[in-house]
This record gives C-alpha cells, structure tokens and sequence, in this order.
C-alpha cells in the first residue's frame, strides 16, 4: 500500500491551514483554520473489505502541567504518549481519497458532533476529548479531525503520523466508545496490510522553520 498528500510532504511540515492553533504575535497562539488534510492511498491487499485512518503524534507531554507555561520549557527528555488526533473507521473499499477540509473546517467548541460521517463512515473520538476534560468552557466529545496543538513551550518539533489501515471487515466491531485504544484493540487480526506518512508541527518560536 501507499499513502499521500497534497497538502504536505511525507517528512516535512505540516501546513498552518490543517492547525487547531497557529503561532501569533499577540498571546503567543490563536486558533488555526483546523482543516483535514488531504489524503489519497493505493494499491490495497487482495481481501479489503474496509479502510480505518488514524493519525496520531506519539510526543505529546505525559504530564501537561508545564505546558504552555511562561519561564518554563518543556525538556526532550520528558516521558511522551501517544496522542490520536483523528479515527475515521469503517471506509468503504472503493474509497481511496479524502479531500482536504472534508471532514473539517475550523474548531467546533465541545467538540464536533459524532460518530457518523460522510459515506457511511463512523468517526471516533480524538484525544482533545481527554485533554479538555477538565476546562468547564471546552469539555466535550471530540469526535473527528483536530489538528496539531503542541505546547508552545516544547522544545522538541512533534511528529504526526498518518496511517491508512487495510480491513478484512467491512465494519469495525469496536467495543465501547470509538477512540485511539478501542479502535486498536478492534482492528487485531484483521489488518491485511497498512501504510504511514508523517508530518511535523511546532508553535515554539525557535522551531517554526523545521525540520
């Protein structure tokens, strides 16, 4: 299988207009444009019965407490975890392309509205769900896209990896709300075959240009 995008290439930057926040002169970050990107895939196993695509950056903080926090920096050699931006599960065989912004244009507060998505598809929660569970003002489910938000604080550039998953389902038997770890554990053997990409974003200042 093989996994692109038109919106950015394999290895380098993701672009502002697929960001949850954008760097900003006044306030350090304001809220980006939030668009999925687009993605397209090919050459699928013999046996696809459906498509899951998951992105996911695997160094957000362990411990948020000194993110975002003036006169701190956070350190590469803080414990990272992973962190599951998007689940869009159940993608009929036919399909080989999501459009940029189809699934998402700008930030809905609380959440965009789920699991169904377009052509029978089901979206499952992202990891802001968890992130904001605590702020009175955004709790909420976070079903579907949302983009990168790094602490601007962070001294590393965080990775988001793109990954297009071959079914031999055509429905995911998920167990329980639809999320990183549920739809994992569903997809245990009956992936045929998979691909990734990778995209980098940073909102500290001194790594805006990498990689």
């Amino acid at each position: 299988m093989q996994i692109t995008s038109n919106s950015f290439r394999d290895g380098g930057r993701l672009p502002d207009a697929c960001a949850f926040a954008v760097p900003s002169a006044i306030g350090r970050v304001r809220p980006g444009p939030n668009r999925n990107p687009h993605v397209a895939w090919s050459d699928p196993p013999v046996g696809t019965r459906s498509f899951v695509l998951t992105m996911h950056s695997p160094d957000a903080p362990h411990h948020w407490a000194d993110a975002n926090r003036e006169g701190r920096t956070l350190s590469p050699e803080l414990p990272r975890v992973p962190f599951y931006h998007w689940i869009l599960i159940d993608l009929a065989p036919r399909v080989r392309e999501i459009k940029e912004g189809r699934h998402s244009v700008g930030i809905t507060n609380r959440g965009k509205a789920g699991p169904l998505a377009p052509d029978g598809a089901r979206h499952g929660m992202n990891d802001f769900t968890i992130l904001f569970l605590e702020d009175r003002a955004r709790t909420g489910d976070y079903y579907g896209y949302d983009g990168p938000c790094p602490p601007w604080n962070d001294s590393i550039f965080h990775r988001y990896i793109f990954t297009i998953h071959a079914l031999d389902v055509s429905r995911l038997p998920v167990v329980g709300p639809i999320n990183g770890t549920s739809t994992l554990l569903a997809m245990a053997g009956h992936v045929l075959g998979r691909a990734s990409m990778v995209g980098g974003y940073s909102l500290n200042p001194g790594l805006l240009g990498a990689p």
